[in-house]
């Protein structure tokens, strides 16, 4: 088994490095691993970190303990914000969440408790979430007479359609993690137990693949569901030719007519 090494040393974050796999976890269980300035902080740096990691090929995020992935923004904190302060730590967290967005690398949200609010925008904001039977996910920004601030109302309707969306965010509820996995925004449900395992057992079968082609990828899928069909086509075809020219294709298309593993190099 490949040895772990430690990341940075952060607050409140966890940061880790295993096998290519790095995992990244919210460390204040005492209030429910809630976000505040210096946590959104601590998480750029982390994914920073990893994005500019060339041995890394995908991120873990999870939180600490047993009850919260990230139960939302720190309310202590947010009492206390002004309208400027307000809008500016909104798009400090939109900026954080962009980056796991658009790392460049798979990011697997393992939702192991609640993930409310800001909890449930970082988790939309990774390329895949799974969670424990336990889980629970809502924005419930509303009943505090605000609205999402960090992306949810613009990713939960892309993921879930506009109207499971709009009803999520008007009413403030919460729901089960089966119930989230039927509208699509959980792609798994695992036992606790195998939440980790699961998590590295995905990003192992991606990181056999091409870190060019996933790369690329991973940003026609981001960019292109911003666009039209049409200019998603195109941006297909463009990233297409451009693996092309890779040595990762040749390695692929070589090693697939000799009938052995390809060895991809990230080039």
């Amino acid at each position: 088994m490949a040895s772990e090494t430690a990341g940075l040393a952060l607050a409140n974050v966890l940061y880790c490095k295993r096998g290519g796999i790095a995992r990244v976890t919210v460390n204040r269980p005492n209030v429910l691993n809630a976000l505040n300035t210096a946590t959104w902080s601590d998480l750029r740096t982390a994914f920073a970190d990893a994005r500019d990691d060339a041995e890394i090929r995908g991120v873990i995020l999870t939180g600490a303990g047993d009850r919260a992935f990230i139960a939302g923004a720190d309310i202590t904190e947010l009492a206390q914000v002004s309208a400027v302060e307000a809008e500016r730590s909104s798009r400090f967290g939109q900026e954080v969440l962009d980056l796991i967005e658009n790392l460049g690398k798979p990011v697997i949200a393992a939702v192991n408790g609640f993930a409310l609010g800001g909890g449930c925008e970082t988790a939309m904001a990774c390329t895949i979430r799974i969670a424990v039977e336990s889980a629970r996910f809502g924005q419930p920004e509303v009943t505090l007479g605000l609205v999402p601030g960090g992306g949810g109302t613009q990713r939960l309707p892309r993921l879930v359609g506009k109207g499971r969306a709009l009803q999520l965010i008007l009413s403030g509820d919460m729901i089960s993690a089966q119930e989230a996995h039927r509208i699509g925004l959980v792609n798994e449900i695992v036992p606790a137990a195998q939440l980790i395992p699961r998590a590295e057992a995905i990003l192992t079968k991606m990181a056999s693949n091409s870190p060019v082609a996933i790369r690329f990828a991973l940003d026609a899928v981001n960019k292109g569901s911003e666009t039209s069909q049409n200019e998603g086509l195109l941006l297909e075809a463009a990233y297409f030719g451009l693996c092309a020219a890779t040595e990762d294709k040749t390695e692929g298309t070589t090693a697939f007519l000799e009938k052995r593993a390809p060895q991809f190099r990230g080039r």
